[in-house]
């Protein structure tokens, strides 16, 4: 244990003792076949291991960015650093990073990066954003407060807000309910569950909506849609 963590050591500030404009092989020393490429840190050479059936792979650092928060006091003398702007985490957590850091926004486990392009000497209006397949929110039924989504409209959050309602099969009439806060619509899905559980979209539309009292028309304003009698499930995604 004390020779691997001399050697960890003694790799580090072998890195440090490099010319801060040199290539570095992450198996090797400083290499000046890497001088003038777009490479600053090659790791992709490990043919000179003694057995390269192993895998290796690069550790992110995880994190829980539900309760994660930025320590920006090293920063605030120095106009000239990003604030985080391309930062990489691993999340490993579900919910909604903390208010006051940025954009509050829904995560889910996977890997995110801190988008604050334009922005130095805050993180106001910068935002966690999915990288790759974890781009998905989870919108739990009946969250009266709304879930923050990957969507913002001209700086603007939008929300969802999963619910139901139960046709007779005689009316175009439903009532939806209203989420807190919601200043305007921006988007409805219609669905019926289907028996084998998969998800059979009926319409993206409504004919009217009454934020005041979640009163609303089925169909489009060419057309007037009598649902089967059944009960559906819809997400309205909106405005505070």
């Amino acid at each position: 244990m004390k020779k691997s963590f001399l050697n960890i050591v003694s790799a580090f500030f072998l890195i440090l003792g490099v010319n801060a404009n040199a290539q570095i092989l992450g198996n090797g020393p400083a290499s000046s076949s890497l001088a003038g490429t777009n490479y600053f840190l090659d790791n992709s050479n490990f043919e000179g291991l003694a057995n390269q059936s192993y895998g290796r792979g690069l550790g992110f650092p995880r994190t829980n960015l539900t309760t994660f928060q930025f320590n920006t006091s090293p920063m605030d003398n120095d106009v000239t650093l990003s604030h985080f702007d391309g930062m990489v985490v691993f999340n490993s957590a579900t919910g909604n990073t903390v208010a006051g850091q940025g954009v509050q926004v829904a995560v889910i486990p996977g890997f995110y990066y801190f988008s604050n392009p334009g922005n130095p000497g805050n993180i106001t209006n910068g935002r966690w954003i999915p990288m790759g397949t974890n781009s998905r929110v989870n919108v739990l039924n009946g969250v009266a407060a709304g879930v923050p989504t990957n969507t913002q409209v001209d700086g603007a959050q939008v929300y969802a807000y999963k619910g139901q309602f139960t046709t007779t099969g005689t009316s175009t009439a439903v009532t939806l309910a209203v989420p807190t806060g919601l200043t305007s619509m921006y988007g409805i899905t219609i669905f019926k569950r289907a028996s084998s559980g998969n998800k059979v979209v009926f319409s993206k539309e409504l004919y009217s909506f009454d934020s005041t009292n979640g009163a609303a028309v089925t169909g489009s304003p060419s057309m007037s849609v009598v649902y089967p009698a059944d009960t559906y499930d819809y997400i309205l995604e909106y405005f505070k």
